[in-house]
């Protein structure tokens, strides 16, 4: 099904990005990110995860942002930053405060 959900969609000209409504479409998923998607959890709760080109790295996408979870990487490429709820994607459930707090924290 296509729903709209209440995403932070981070481009690499941006320094924190910006809160949106979009459509969660696999089409529009693709659309945003410029290719096939992959999912990488941020936060595991509440679960907040980001979405990002796939073959990124491999097209030498702009340089977006480094993130240090699990290991420090360089993010490339547009991302959108979701919630999921019972497997399917869902409103961001945290503040656009806290990501620039959480963004600020890795990219350093």
């Amino acid at each position: 099904m296509d729903y709209r959900r209440k995403v932070i969609i981070k481009r690499p000209d941006e320094e924190f990005g910006h809160v949106t409504n979009i459509s969660t479409s696999l089409e529009n998923l693709q659309k945003t990110v410029d290719g096939p998607i992959e999912m990488v959890t941020l936060i595991d709760s509440p679960k907040t995860v980001m979405i990002c080109n796939e073959e990124g790295k491999l097209r030498k996408l702009d340089r977006n942002f480094r993130m240090c979870r699990y290991f420090p990487d360089i993010i490339v490429g547009t991302v959108i930053i979701c919630g999921v709820e019972n497997e399917d994607l869902a409103d961001i459930p945290i503040s656009f405060d806290a990501w620039k707090r959480l963004l600020k924290s890795w990219d350093n």
